[in-house]
């Protein structure tokens, strides 16, 4: 069965449920009943409704603003690493620190001046990406090194190379939307239930209940739009970008 399927199911259970108990204790309520002196819980049932929405959106904006820290910590890593190699290759010969050091370039380029691009319209990592990485792993662990300097020099940087292609992964992963669909009909939902509840406690025209009711529901809309732009961590405005590229590869971008 479907997630959405047990999703309805369970929330038509709960509503029906609470629904009978209320309908079967009012039949059972006698005729001499003074609903005066039953206090009145639609205040109660008002504020309870808003303080868990606060904690979803809480957790929500919480999630988000983590994977956007995840996708910035990646990019630098990516970055490091490629600059490590470019750095660590100086103990090659020339022609082979000189290939070596064009595969970074190019790769750098390419992910800057295009995939970058490619993640922000499609989610996803380009296909040039991987043979540029291949083709800078191939030249990395092909070469022999033929002095004992040589040698210290080569498991680290087959390393690097590893390292710049775990982050490459995981930028690929975190590429896309990383809210559940699941999560973003709770949270519209909830929004449209939580400022519906204003007309329950019958507002009026009044300036000063007009001003917090638009206060409220802009606060609602700029919170649900906080958590959509922070929900694709390469794609919108405060997303992560390539500054970590442009800053250890300066030359490349002048």
């Amino acid at each position: 069965m479907k997630d959405w399927i047990v999703l309805t199911i369970a929330m038509a259970a709960a509503c029906v449920v609470v629904l009978t108990i209320v309908v079967v204790n009012h039949r059972r309520i006698g005729e001499d009943d003074d609903p005066s002196q039953t206090p009145d819980v639609m205040e109660y049932m008002t504020m309870m409704m808003g303080v868990v929405y606060a904690i979803v959106l809480g957790l929500a904006i919480a999630g988000v603003w983590e994977a956007k820290g995840a996708a910035s910590e990646t990019v630098r890593q990516e970055a490091q690493a490629l600059h490590e190699v470019s750095e660590r290759v100086q103990v090659y010969p020339a022609p082979v620190r000189a290939r070596i050091r064009a595969d970074v370039d190019s790769y750098v380029t390419y992910v800057v001046r295009s995939e970058w691009h490619h993640m922000e319209v499609k989610g996803e990592l380009g296909d040039k990406g991987a043979v540029l990485l291949a083709q800078l792993r191939r030249d990395v662990t092909d070469y022999e090194p033929k002095t004992d300097h040589e040698g210290q020099a080569y498991q680290p940087l087959v390393d690097q190379v590893a390292a710049v292609d775990d982050a490459r992964t995981t930028r690929g992963e975190g590429a896309g939307a990383t809210m559940p669909g699941v999560v973003w009909f709770g949270l519209i939902t909830g929004a449209v239930v939580t400022v519906g509840l204003i007309f329950t406690l019958q507002i009026r025209r009044t300036g000063r209940e007009l001003l917090l009711a638009g206060l409220f529901s802009v606060l609602i809309a700029f919170l649900l739009f906080l958590i959509w732009d922070f929900d694709a961590p390469f794609g919108r405005g405060l997303s992560a970008t390539s500054a970590p590229f442009r800053d250890l590869f300066p030359d490349l971008f002048t």
